[in-house]
């Protein structure tokens, strides 16, 4: 069951490729609150500058995605063309253009073939209400194997709503934000204040703390619409029902989060890195993402080699405060160093790399914080599947 309130569309505009659906609406049939979050790259595709002057309303109603052209790198040509995208849905649908937001995914730097997406509107438009989200999940894939999509419940005022949420992302993952496009709708009314709040916790403490190759795209971008439909009286931090409305998006973000990384470009293996005993969260973050981030680290695992010296290395230039010989590591359960030496159980170690989820700990013992990164292994087949991106 969707969010009461939104319809979905699909259609091909052979943007990149044939024979599959490349393009998606989602509207709200009323004006919803909106909130978001986009990438921190200095180079930012043409869509998220504009969207991230419509934000400031805190207003919207349509999102508009395209899979295969990024619209990056652009020039003066992108913004006009992501302007048109957005004047044209608005016309179709007889909303306002500042209520429409569009959201591109694919290759950077190649022009956007208008003439192929302008052809597709009134098709996308006159579907309204025939795809379902499963639908837009797919056709907003882009080097991903499988369409990637949540849904929470929430029980408010003896009325349930339904938070539902579809990002895609495969590659080029790494904060901040973690490279992809999220997705999130719900009918609970909200208070913009407090949904873009909650949402960019939610985002600090899920899609900012993933990553599979270190390398961070021009077009992040996370929205979420919150229309109202259920009819519950406005949600605000102080409400008795925040609690649970901020748990549920959290836990949708979360998933999601997980399923990016688990659909890594390539990677055979779901990696879990949690570094604990830092003098601050700040420094437990850092050294979980040098290690996560580390080449070295992530082939080793690959090849199931517990090559413990790599983990070692890789705290020790990540810049944080390290005292080498207070070090533990598990993986697993195995405890492969123990205060900064090895304990000869590498073949314990060999059988915990194995599995297709493997869980790294790392205790620094120089303080209370703990932060989990997630990531994946780095193999062959993501090599040949970003060589031959663009062709």
């Amino acid at each position: 069951m969707s969010p009461k309130g939104f319809l979905f569309s699909t259609a091909e505009a052979a943007i990149k490729d044939t024979g599959r659906k490349d393009l998606a609406l989602i509207y709200s049939e009323a004006e919803a609150v909106i909130a978001g979050t986009f990438t921190t790259n200095k180079v930012k595709a043409a869509p998220v500058k504009l969207n991230i002057k419509k934000i400031r309303s805190g207003r919207g109603q349509v999102i508009m995605i395209n899979s295969g052209n990024a619209n990056a790198c652009t020039g003066k040509k992108g913004i006009q063309d992501a302007a048109e995208m957005a004047r044209l849905v608005a016309h179709g649908l007889n909303v306002k253009s500042s209520l429409v937001y569009v959201c591109s995914t694919g290759v950077i730097g190649v022009p956007m073939p208008m003439e192929r997406v302008r052809s597709k509107i009134s098709e996308l438009i006159g579907n309204l209400g025939k795809s379902n989200i499963e639908d837009v999940a797919a056709a907003i894939m882009t080097t991903d194997t499988l369409p990637k999509i949540v849904k929470r419940w929430i029980k408010i005022s003896n009325k349930r709503g339904v938070i539902a949420g579809i990002c895609k992302g495969a590659g080029m993952i790494c904060p901040n934000m973690a490279t992809m496009l999220c997705f999130l709708m719900t009918d609970i009314a909200v208070q913009q204040k407090t949904l873009d709040k909650t949402l960019r916790d939610a985002v600090r403490q899920s899609f900012n703390r993933i990553t599979v190759d270190g390398d961070r795209s021009t077009n992040d971008t996370a929205l979420i619409m919150a229309n109202g439909r259920l009819g519950n009286p406005l949600i605000t931090e102080r409400s008795e029902a925040y609690t649970a409305f901020k748990k549920a998006l959290y836990d949708a973000t979360t998933e999601l989060s997980r399923l990016i990384v688990k659909d890594g470009e390539g990677a055979t293996k779901f990696i879990e890195i949690e570094v604990k005993g830092a003098k601050s969260n700040a420094d437990a973050e850092r050294a979980a993402f040098s290690v996560a981030n580390s080449n070295l680290v992530k082939t080793a695992i690959y090849g199931n080699d517990p090559n413990w010296g790599r983990i070692m290395a890789a705290l020790g230039y990540s810049g944080i405060p390290i005292k080498e010989e207070k070090v533990d590591i598990y993986f697993g359960k195995v405890k492969i160093v123990n205060k900064g030496l090895g304990t000869g159980k590498d073949e314990d170690a060999k059988e915990v790399l194995k599995e297709k989820e493997i869980r790294i700990v790392i205790d620094l013992h120089l303080g209370r914080s703990s932060v989990k990164v997630l990531t994946c292994d780095l193999t062959e087949e993501y090599v040949r599947a970003n060589k031959a991106y663009r062709t």
